[in-house]
């Protein structure tokens, strides 16, 4: 079979695999592992040389190190430095030992066990990252955690890959001077790189961008991370530590986004690729001829990930809840897994058929993790149902002039303003995570649920003046405004709203003062877009009104159509053709003075 030919059958399974696999609520990831299972021995036979084509698609770790590299700025290591030096380091260094301690119990050596047990210890970060986005959970407590938490184990991949030649059997034989000689060259090489990282890398990528060609400034990023990792496999150091050390070293540059952008396809497909070749290298038969074992293995892995990441959490300050999402998110293994599966092989350190069975538990703990987090929700249901609740907190003072409900982004600010007019107010927060996330930098509110008639009177609202309603939650903000409504009649309602629909129904309760919450900001860089392309600031002004009081004049056409669908259509139309005709007139009356503008 000729080249093109195999790079069409790759392309063709990304292509078919990958939206399929998204449809399913999977990751690319294991679309691309199950495509190389179907494409290999153990499928359709499409491609026998697996082996080979891991030993190409390996560029694609070493470039995705790189990117890795860039990634790590000191600035953003420092500004997360405790979840990633604390938290982090704690669940590497534990899980880690449990595994390896495990391992030796059942018969391994020290170097295989600290291996294995490392590789386990990590988890998927392109599979969490996806994960958390499609549920929108990275802005969470328990989002951001986990983030830093993969980011350590990106930074912790690098020592192993350097520790590994170190560790291999076939080391053991050689002499002093030998190893010391090898020691020697690695730290040289090292040296020489940061040294050229700063006077040679810098000073060659600004002459290639000063080229303006793209094309150009595209190999200078490829030779960058080929050069670096050519040059360290010369000393029997891993490539991807040279790529990654390459890309920490441009970290502060002012190419970073530049050299990002050009390597992030040729890492994309060259990724996928190394996937589809560990799905194709994957021995099946391991599992078919053992799957009682296997599947113990793999509710072992997840079940201890779980655990240790849940204690770690818990010891480390964060609300149970949290705690519950870090581990859910991070019980898998990772794919780096398979790179140090498959290096320790090579070097001596894990028998071939040892590796085959860890590759298939790691591939089925990263399939079973979308599972796992699809069954979060209603199992976190279930714990809340027989766990004690935590009951809302006692409301110290009710004197306070406003009370802020719902106390995340949008409240907060409108709080730090108060505040500095000393202004007093009383902040409600439904959110246990966020009322204990908020409370660590000093703000104070309470933990209580404003839809509840009972916590508003202990919050004093018979005697405030103004409710600001800035809750997230569309229904809760609904029936939280009714209960304002009927019983505090005589608080000013100040509303947020999340769309257009919550908007119209909170206009439905008689809210005359509602904000959509991504409105006024809006307008605001309409504005600025305006004059930036050289309208005068009163022109863009005088834009901006007529398009809010036409918006507000549609918005209450919508609210009167809005239970039937065919007229809001309609109205939507309408009101865009109306628009459209309306500053088709403005630019025909204002045609000879903005020329003299220009």
């Amino acid at each position: 079979m000729t080249l093109l030919a195999y790079a069409a059958i790759f392309l063709a399974a990304t292509v078919l695999a990958v939206p399929l696999a998204r449809k399913l609520g999977l990751g690319s990831v294991l679309a691309y592992l199950l495509a190389g299972m179907v494409l290999g021995p153990w499928g359709l036979r499409l491609i026998e040389d697996g082996e080979g084509v891991l030993h190409i698609a390996e560029f694609g770790v070493v470039m995705l190190l790189f990117v890795i590299g860039l990634e790590l700025q000191p600035s953003r290591l420092r500004a997360m430095r405790k979840v990633v030096l604390g938290l982090g380091l704690t669940q590497v260094a534990v899980t880690s030992l449990v595994f390896a301690a495990v391992g030796w119990c059942f018969g391994l050596s020290i170097d295989a066990a600290i291996v294995i047990g490392f590789a386990l210890s990590l988890s998927s970060t392109p599979l969490v990252l996806q994960l958390l986005a499609e549920r929108h959970q990275l802005n969470t407590q328990h989002g951001r955690a986990a983030f830093g938490i993969l980011l350590f184990q990106d930074i912790a991949v690098m020592p192993m890959l350097a520790l590994l030649p170190l560790l291999a059997h076939h080391r053991a034989e050689q002499s002093l001077v030998s190893t010391l000689a090898g020691a020697g060259k690695a730290i040289a090489v090292l040296l020489l790189l940061i040294f050229g990282g700063r006077h040679v890398l810098r000073p060659l990528l600004r002459t290639v961008a000063e080229t303006r060609v793209k094309e150009v400034f595209t190999a200078a990023a490829l030779l960058v991370v080929i050069g670096t990792g050519l040059l360290f496999d010369m000393v029997g150091m891993s490539m991807a530590l040279g790529s990654f050390v390459a890309g920490v070293l441009l970290a502060e540059s002012e190419y970073r986004h530049e050299l990002e952008a050009d390597i992030e396809p040729f890492k994309g497909l060259l990724l996928g690729l190394f996937f589809v070749s560990v799905g194709m290298t994957a021995n099946l038969g391991a599992l078919l001829d053992h799957p009682l074992r296997i599947g113990v293995l793999v509710l072992m892995l997840i079940a201890v990930k779980f655990a240790v990441i849940w204690l770690v959490a818990r010891m480390a300050g964060y609300h149970s809840e949290s705690a519950r999402g870090m581990a859910f998110s991070l019980a898998q293994a990772g794919e780096f897994g398979f790179v140090l599966f498959a290096l320790a092989v090579s070097n001596g350190i894990v028998d071939q058929a040892l590796a085959d069975t860890l590759v298939i538990v790691v591939t089925i703990s990263m399939v079973a993790s979308p599972l796992l987090m699809m069954l979060q929700k209603p199992l976190e249901s279930t714990f809340a149902s027989t766990a004690p609740t935590r009951s809302f907190d006692r409301i110290e003072s009710n004197d306070s002039r406003v009370i802020i409900a719902g106390f995340g982004r949008f409240g907060q600010i409108i709080g730090r303003i108060l505040r500095m007019r000393r202004i007093r107010f009383t902040a409600l927060e439904s959110d246990v995570a966020q009322v204990d996330f908020v409370r660590r930098f000093g703000n104070k509110v309470y933990y209580g649920d404003a839809s509840r008639r009972e916590v508003l009177e202990a919050a004093g609202a018979s005697r405030a003046e103004v409710f600001i309603l800035a809750m997230d939650d569309i229904d809760l903000s609904v029936r939280t405004a009714e209960i304002v409504g009927k019983h505090f009649p005589h608080l000013k309602l100040l509303a947020r709203a999340r769309n257009r629909q919550h908007a119209i129904r909170l206009m439905d309760l008689g809210v005359r003062y509602v904000i959509r919450e991504t409105y006024l900001s809006s307008l605001d860089m309409a504005q600025h877009a305006l004059e930036t392309l050289g309208m005068s600031r009163t022109d863009a002004l005088e834009s901006i009104r007529r398009f809010d009081e036409h918006d507000q004049h549609t918005l209450q056409q919508q609210r009167e159509a809005h239970d039937d669908e065919q007229k809001l259509i309609q109205s939507a139309q309408q009101a865009a053709r109306e628009l459209e005709q309306l500053f088709e007139q403005d630019t025909a009356d204002d045609t000879p003075r903005v020329q003299r503008v220009e």
